[in-house]
């Protein structure tokens, strides 16, 4: 073939597990509801540099290491992670892969998390608990796009993997992972509903 692909970006989704997701999510969503009202440090930190929203990111960002629910949750994700690590074919024989942080995100309307990126970890990701109708998605960015330069745009039908944005939706009881240098965001939440999801981060030893 005259041209072939290179260097591509790989985004991971699946369901957590295959059923008795509805139950765990419940419960999860109780959770976080929970920890919102005990976490005054959360909530104000929340105020200047999440704001309409709350997360738990800046105060309790090792709930995996607290709480039995988050510590099954973690032996979920990593599970996933361990595949996922497998597809990228990273040379990790006779290493650790272990989770560093795990937070909390709470999106009530209007809410939203502007484009950032998850230093000091390799493997990064979210788990969906609570997703009303219309709530924002998770938006990818071409890794690439700051070297584009003079590039013309791209045509309104171009291949999914030709596109410099993907979104991926936001479905209650998918886990998303990608590589922890892969920017995204979130977009303003514009449903009358709290749109909750975990973030977490795994580095390797």
């Amino acid at each position: 073939m005259p041209v072939r692909t290179w260097f591509p970006t790989h985004i991971y989704c699946e369901p957590l597990h295959a059923s008795g997701l509805e139950k765990f999510n419940a419960e999860l969503a109780d959770e976080c509801r929970n920890l919102r009202d005990y976490d005054a440090a959360g909530r104000k930190w929340s105020a200047k540099n999440y704001p309409g929203g709350y997360t738990s990111y800046a105060s309790m960002n090792e709930l995996h290491r607290f709480s039995s629910t988050f510590t099954a949750l973690e032996k979920k994700l990593l599970r996933h992670t361990r595949v996922f690590v497998k597809t990228l074919e990273l040379d990790l024989r006779d290493c650790e892969v272990f989770m560093t942080d795990c937070w909390v995100n709470i999106m009530p309307p209007t809410a939203a998390h502007s484009l950032h990126l998850h230093p000091l970890a390799f493997i990064s990701g979210t788990y969906y608990v609570a997703t009303p109708a219309g709530c924002p998605g998770l938006k990818f960015e071409d890794p690439r796009l700051d070297r584009y330069m003079a590039a013309p745009p791209r045509l309104p039908d171009a291949k999914p993997a030709n596109r410099i944005h993907v979104t991926y939706p936001a479905e209650a009881g998918n886990v998303i992972l990608f590589e922890s240098w892969l920017r995204h965001e979130v977009a303003a939440n514009r449903v009358d509903a709290e749109r909750i999801s975990i973030s977490f981060n795994f580095n390797w030893r």
